[in-house]
């Protein structure tokens, strides 16, 4: 196996990439259906030279790196992992190409920021859902620009009807703040999405 490279200041700043992230939780099984849709989704995303990034682990961020190898034949993309030490050891997927290693959850958010054009949820715990929220709250006090949220599984079709009966209804959150999230019935609708964002930009900067 290949070790891979340090990411670099240069890497990291770099506009010329359209990158993909990709969250979801470290506990889900090659035979979990999450999993075949995450790495159909990242075998789409390879296949049209976009990067890809997650934290580096295995369950969806192994099938992500899995399917993105499988995609990107010509090797015109990167995959990048971003991984955390824990008081448990933490194995970085076979399939990383460019890797951080973050003693802080803070610093990895921040870097997961700076690099993505587009963010997908998948299925997750405590860590997944720590990832969304703070995407989602820098966009709405607009310390990152606005970039699109998919949310990728059943689980999410709740959560989102329930963000809709109570904190929306509520005022706690604003119509405006909910233009970003988008639901998807499975990778396919996703990657509609990812596709499109990336048409939008490309438009911008003509």
């Amino acid at each position: 196996m290949k070790k891979p490279k340090k990411l670099s200041k240069r890497e990291l700043n770099s506009k010329n990439h359209f990158r993909v992230t990709i969250f979801g939780s470290a506990r889900t099984k090659s035979d979990d259906k999450n999993y075949y849709q995450v790495k159909m989704l990242a075998k789409k995303i390879g296949e049209h030279g976009f990067d890809l990034v997650t934290g580096g682990g295995e369950g969806i961020m192994g099938a992500a790196t899995e399917g993105h190898a499988l995609g990107d034949k010509g090797n015109h993309a990167e995959a990048i992992g971003l991984t955390i030490k824990l008081p448990w050891e933490v194995i970085p997927n076979k399939h990383l190409e460019i890797k951080k290693d973050f003693n802080k959850f803070s610093h990895r958010l921040d870097t997961f920021m700076k690099l993505s054009n587009v963010v997908v949820v998948m299925p997750g715990g405590v860590g997944t859902l720590l990832e969304l929220s703070y995407t989602w709250q820098l966009i709405q006090v607009k310390h990152i620009k606005p970039i699109p949220i998919i949310l990728v599984g059943r689980m999410w079709k709740k959560f989102f009807r329930w963000i809709k009966k109570y904190p929306l209804k509520d005022g706690w959150i604003s119509p405006e703040d909910m233009t970003t999230v988008h639901v998807a019935r499975n990778y396919k609708t996703a990657f509609k999405i990812i596709l499109e964002t990336y048409e939008d930009g490309k438009k911008k900067k003509r």
